[in-house]
């Protein structure tokens, strides 16, 4: 494909030589001649100047010395996913209808065009949207919903009475709906389990990733707020609120009752304490143990979590601590001590 023809796709301006032939994309760092790449900052652009790339996708207002052909867009990052689905050749959408060795109950109701795929079990009073996909070894417990263009990948399990949005992705290994964490102590020191009788609520267009568990609440729901997207190896416990659009990356851990704010971003890592009010547009760095309320807008970091700039300050002075220390002992020294 030329050069000419991905700008135009993309509805940037090309600078350069539009007919290059473009094989594929790749990094800045691993791409070679007749591949585009992309740059997201100026502050990149040293990797830019050092690239094989043929190509690269900048932003609008770019400056600089390249040394290659360019296509300014106004959003470098989404510009280079829809240049990427170019060359990608997905597998074929699985053909709708259940596949033979599939458990589906007599009372289940399909939509138009739904694919269940081998080895699924669809307990009673399942109900799933058109054009959804379930993939192999899926499990769907009692009356659970899926809504419309669903996606759910191999060897998902979703428990009794869950609710899934429309156009959700849930990707393997995650289990929805699974019992909270919850124990009475008893007067000899056992813990008896207390019944986890609520559910699970994900709304439309959220993303889940591989092996995240996210808890039926005790009472009521677990809510997933619509266009939130969820990394790997994520935990949710029960009755968590989260609100639209946030993003929770790798490993991050969200205690009981815990209520997180729209737009906000936990980082990888992130640990949040049960009951706690998480604002709307939150930043919270890698790593940050949260264990109070944080108000909207705040960016935090370190354990316990803190204002980023007081942590700056804070970790710039402990780097400082052997230089004043030293200073002391001249100090010491200089009275005779």
């Amino acid at each position: 494909m030329k050069l000419s023809e991905v700008a135009d796709h993309l509805n940037g301006e090309l600078e350069g030589d539009g007919s290059l032939e473009i094989s594929g994309v790749n990094s800045l760092e691993e791409a070679e001649a007749g591949q585009i790449s992309f740059l997201v900052s100026a502050k990149y652009a040293s990797l830019l100047q050092r690239s094989a790339a043929s190509a690269a996708i900048v932003p609008k207002n770019f400056e600089g010395e390249v040394g290659c052909a360019y296509v300014r867009v106004e959003n470098p990052d989404r510009s280079f996913g829809e240049a990427a689905a170019l060359f990608y050749q997905a597998p074929p959408r699985p053909a709708a209808g259940v596949h033979p060795s599939a458990v589906v109950a007599a009372d289940v109701v399909l939509g138009a065009d739904v694919s269940v795929g081998p080895n699924c079990t669809l307990e009673g009073g399942v109900v799933v949207g058109y054009g959804s996909v379930i993939g192999p070894n899926v499990v769907v417990g009692y009356g659970s919903c899926l809504g419309n263009d669903v996606h759910v990948f191999g060897s998902v399990t979703i428990r009794e009475y869950c609710t899934v949005g429309d156009r959700v992705i849930i990707h393997s290994g995650s289990v929805i709906g699974s019992d909270g964490f919850g124990y009475s102590v008893e007067p000899d020191g056992s813990r008896r389990k207390i019944p986890q009788v609520g559910t699970v609520v994900i709304e439309e267009d959220v993303e889940i990733g591989a092996n995240v568990a996210v808890d039926r609440a005790r009472f009521g729901a677990t809510v997933i707020g619509r266009g939130s997207k969820i990394d790997n190896l994520v935990q949710i416990a029960h009755n968590v609120k989260i609100g639209p659009h946030t993003v929770l990356c790798g490993q991050v851990g969200i205690a009981g009752s815990a209520e997180i704010g729209a737009h906000t971003i936990l980082a990888g890592q992130v640990g949040v304490a049960g009951h706690l009010k998480v604002g709307e547009r939150v930043i919270a760095n890698a790593k940050s143990g949260i264990i109070s309320n944080l108000e909207e807008g705040s960016h935090v970091m370190g354990i316990p979590a803190v204002d980023h700039d007081k942590f700056m300050r804070g970790y710039a002075g402990m780097l400082g601590l052997k230089k004043l220390a030293e200073k002391l002992r001249r100090l010491e020294k200089g009275m005779g001590r």
